[in-house]
């Protein structure tokens, strides 16, 4: 069990690893004003978000098995559902992520710069929080 808690880990870093640097490059695909700088952006973010989303993968699938080793306990920890809500809320982030990978390739973004680095911050909420629940299990 303890190798595939280790692969579970592994997987959410490597998948916030992604979740951090891309929308940075939103940042800077917003800011570029060279079309060759805008391609090379885009070409980057495409990917990096297709090598994150397998770790997406990695984390459900090691999280749902470690969870069924366990399900008695698991599903009487009120904690794991205010997890698992945000971990569905990541989920979706990474999807809207994806939606802007792709208005920023075809130029119909109506976001600048501003706006990617507010974007950029929302992960960092989650991940606190997912680490609080986690080890504190306040509830």
């Amino acid at each position: 069990m303890l190798w595939i808690k280790a692969f579970h880990i592994i997987g959410v870093i490597c998948w916030f690893s992604g979740i951090f640097y891309l929308p940075r490059l939103f940042v800077n695909h917003a800011m570029a004003e060279q079309q060759a700088t805008r391609d090379h952006l885009a070409m980057m973010e495409q990917k990096l978000y297709r090598f994150m989303s397998l770790f997406v993968v990695m984390t459900y699938g090691f999280g749902l098995w470690l969870v069924s080793y366990n399900w008695p306990y698991y599903s009487q920890a009120k904690w794991f559902y205010a997890k698992i809500v945000l971990v569905l809320l990541l989920t979706l982030y990474h999807w809207a992520c994806g939606q802007h990978m792709v208005k920023l390739r075809e130029g119909r973004s109506e976001h600048g710069h501003v706006y990617f680095r507010w974007f950029n911050e929302l992960p960092v909420l989650i991940l606190f929080s997912v680490v609080i629940l986690v080890v504190v299990k306040p509830f």
